[in-house]
């Protein structure tokens, strides 16, 4: 053979084996990444792999798994923020009922007979003349008489001009006179009363108002100083 063509054949054969082993290292470089992208695959979406393990997985797949994700994560956030609404939605709906259970009311409807006088004198039964500390309110003999607000009865007595007497600590230094009750009384000391406890009835025992048409006499003290009921229990808005 001649020397020129054995020497063609060698270059020939180094070249193929060349070739043969490059595309060994590359098929068997692609089936390692692709069988370690198909176990991760599998890992996170079971299921999307074939039966050698190698994922099956198009654009339209990806994007919905990415689509899904985001989604998931949009409602997860939005999920927390119903919940933190609803939660302070509930406080303030707590907050209110609170506020209505222990809202501030007169012990009986009606006309205000005598105000507050605010210091000043003024004529009371049997030409006496005093500060009228407490107002005078126009009730039938027998209408329940009720807390102002949610209380501790401290104290019960009969007073020579005042009748039969009901103190109730409301609380933050402020106490409820009230005055010339029945003798119907419905509460001990010591008694909570909530807002609008019944504690007895209007009576006609308080002699220095006796010319006065029946009424209960209702009076405030707050840090021990004599207050105006109606601007503490309706102040001006």
């Amino acid at each position: 053979m001649d020397n020129k063509i054995k020497n063609s054949l060698k270059k020939s054969g180094v070249y193929i084996a060349l070739c043969v082993g490059i595309l060994a290292v590359g098929v068997v470089t692609a089936v390692g990444y692709r069988a370690a992208v198909g176990s991760l695959t599998e890992t996170l979406l079971p299921g999307t792999s074939d039966t050698m393990g190698l994922p099956e997985l198009d654009s339209a797949t990806v994007d919905s798994v990415v689509t899904d994700a985001a989604k998931s994560e949009e409602e997860a956030v939005i999920e927390e923020e119903t919940v933190e609404e609803v939660t302070a939605s509930d406080i303030t709906e707590e907050l209110e009922t609170l506020f209505y259970e222990e809202a501030k009311m007169l012990p009986v409807s009606g006309e205000i007979l005598t105000e507050y006088s605010w210091g000043e004198l003024v004529k009371m039964t049997g030409s006496v003349w005093k500060t009228h500390d407490g107002i005078d309110i126009a009730a039938a003999e027998g209408t329940p008489v009720k807390s102002m607000t949610s209380g501790t009865v401290s104290e019960i007595y009969s007073d020579t001009l005042w009748g039969n007497c009901v103190v109730i600590d409301h609380g933050d230094t402020v106490f409820g006179y009230y005055y010339g009750l029945a003798d119907d009384i419905s509460v001990s000391v010591g008694d909570k009363v909530a807002s609008g406890t019944v504690i007895g009835s209007v009576g006609n025992t308080a002699d220095i108002e006796s010319d006065l048409e029946s009424h209960l006499h209702f009076a405030l003290k707050y840090e021990g100083t004599w207050i105006d009921p109606i601007s503490y229990i309706e102040p001006v808005k």
